[in-house]
Formats: structure tokens, C-alpha cells, sequence
């Protein structure tokens, strides 16, 4: 069996009036990620990690924000992509772990929504997501409040000797 790993790394600045999505999920807080597409930083460092472990690029490779296309895109679909992409190329996802970094709002109540759609998309169980979320203690610009930043590491095998 082959195995890769893959990290990634996404930071969003927030502002006011937007809506707010983590992991697939809308988050209910006054600001919102700016973004090309719906900002979700939880989905786009996943996306990363994926890619990364296959040696496939980056996210800003396959979904360019200078394409209308990508204008406003739930990242689900980005997520999706992603995976199809790994599949043609011979992968699969075994498992994820990320952690969000965010002063407010708490995200214990949204974590298992986030876990569930996570899992779904990628083909994987639900205990193979794991999501965490922590603050800064009110250092930096995210504990300033003023962005949203996440690290996510995934691990991949490849589909042929699986089959």
C-alpha cells in the first residue's frame, strides 16, 4: 500500500455583512470571510492537503480566483473537484485532521455538521474527519478578530491496491 501525506494552510480576513463558512457549514456571526469564492478557509486548507499529498499543485492552480467561474463557488464543489481529481490520478482520502483558529464564535456546536459534511464529500467515515478549533488568546490578527486562519494535514492511499 502507498501512502502520502499532505498539509495545508488558508487564512481569510472577515468583514462585516458576509456570510461565514466553515467546513461546509454557515456559521452564524456578524462577518463573514472575504473571498473570490465563498471564503470557507476550513475547505480551501483541505483542499491544499489533498492536492499536496498527491503532488498535484495548490488550490490557486486548479481553481484560479481570476476566473469568473470560481466567483462566489461553494466550496463544497472546490472539495468535490479536488477528490475527483485525486481519483483520476489513482488516490484516495483515508483521513483528515484540521484545526481552526478563530477568536469568535465558538465552534464546538457547528464541529459535528462540519465532521458529517465533510466525510460525505470526501468518501470517508465520519470518524476518519477530525476538526478542532482554538483562539489565539487574543493575539494576532486573529485574535484581533480580524481573520480566520486554518491548518489541515490529510493522509491518501492509492485506489489500485485497494481494488
Amino acid at each position: 500500500m502507498s501512502l502520502r501525506i499532505g498539509n495545508g494552510y488558508d487564512v481569510h480576513k472577515l468583514e462585516s455583512g458576509l456570510p461565514f463558512f466553515l467546513g461546509g457549514v454557515e456559521i452564524p456571526h456578524s462577518r463573514g470571510a472575504l473571498a473570490h469564492s465563498d471564503g470557507d478557509a476550513l475547505i480551501h486548507a483541505l483542499c491544499d492537503a489533498l492536492l499536496g499529498a498527491a503532488a498535484l499543485g495548490d488550490i490557486g492552480q486548479h481553481f484560479p480566483d481570476t476566473l469568473p467561474e470560481y466567483k462566489g463557488i461553494d466550496s463544497k464543489i472546490l472539495l468535490s473537484k479536488t477528490v475527483d481529481l485525486l481519483r483520476t490520478q489513482g488516490y484516495r482520502p483515508v483521513n483528515v485532521d484540521a484545526v481552526i483558529c478563530l477568536q469568535a464564535p465558538k465552534l464546538a456546536p457547528f464541529i459535528p455538521q462540519m465532521r458529517t459534511a465533510l466525510a460525505q464529500i470526501l468518501s470517508i467515515p465520519q470518524d476518519a474527519v477530525s476538526v478542532k478549533a482554538t483562539t489565539t488568546e487574543s493575539l494576532g490578527f486573529v485574535g484581533r478578530e480580524e481573520g480566520v486562519a486554518v491548518y489541515a494535514v490529510c493522509l491518501i492511499e492509492t485506489l489500485d491496491e485497494l481494488d
